[in-house]
């Protein structure tokens, strides 16, 4: 017990030890550039400030627009998994769908999120446009993982289950299931990363002017780069706070396993 601890409080010192030195090289380059646009460590602490007790130039405070991205993003992912999860379940399971449809589903899933921002635009109005945008970019990692998980499932299992006599739904919901759990929550977490990078192409298109990509479009078009890092800052922070979270469930769930390592 005592071991780890010392071990986790070593990791936590090293952590701030290279953040700190990061803090100083920036705030060395930002004196030697002694540009309006390179924002200090300093400038941006004030720009924090600044978003906490008073808001951007329309007043909107800090936690308003982590709180409508947040929102944003949790309904677009949630909306991938229902839709990517037993998808990928089905086309695993009778692989003959795929086959015959995978012409028109592979091209799809190289198109980048991006590029469906127009479509978005003539099409949906408001929270959709968000939810679109969002969903795009996150089901094809949670479909593609739960898809090839299902065929990397042992036969051995499902043959002996078959002998024994159960159905196909216990086979599913006993043996399939929880086989592929692991590697869905894998791309689960590869899919929120993905959501939360495309947040601010949603909110460029949403109609609205909160929301932490917004915040940084708008801080953009005044110059106000401090706000602009201070928007980049809080996606990063929000989004590894929501990875965390992901994170903390697998480790519950799967118990069991250990970590591999080779120190």
């Amino acid at each position: 017990m005592t071991n780890n601890y010392a071990e986790k409080m070593k990791t936590m010192g090293l952590n701030f030890f290279t953040l700190a030195m990061v803090l100083v090289l920036w705030t060395l380059i930002a004196y030697w550039q002694k540009s309006p646009f390179f924002a200090t460590p300093y400038d941006i602490v004030l720009g924090f400030v600044q978003m906490v007790t008073v808001g951007d130039v329309e007043g909107y405070r800090l936690w308003s627009h982590m709180l409508h991205s947040l929102v944003r993003v949790s309904a677009g992912f949630a909306a991938a998994c229902l839709v990517g999860i037993p998808g990928g379940l089905l086309l695993g399971l009778y692989p003959k769908i795929y086959d015959r449809t995978r012409i028109l589903v592979e091209p799809i899933r190289f198109i980048s999120p991006i590029a469906w921002i127009p479509m978005a635009i003539v099409l949906l109005v408001g929270f959709s446009r968000y939810i679109f945008v969002i969903w795009v970019a996150s089901f094809f990692p949670i479909f593609v993982s739960t898809l090839w998980s299902v065929r990397q499932v042992n036969a051995v299992y499902v043959n002996v289950a078959r002998v024994a006599g159960a159905s196909r739904l216990f086979i599913i919901r006993k043996i399939i299931f929880p086989s592929i759990l692991p590697s869905v929550i894998g791309g689960m977490r590869i899919s929120l990363g993905i959501s939360w990078m495309c947040i601010v192409a949603a909110e460029m298109i949403g109609g609205q002017m909160v929301g932490i990509g917004r915040l940084i479009l708008k801080s953009a078009m005044v110059t106000r780069m401090d706000l602009v890092v201070v928007g980049m800052i809080s996606i990063g922070f929000v989004g590894y706070a929501t990875n965390e979270l992901i994170i903390f469930i697998e480790k519950r769930i799967f118990r069991w396993r250990a970590a591999v390592s080779i120190e």
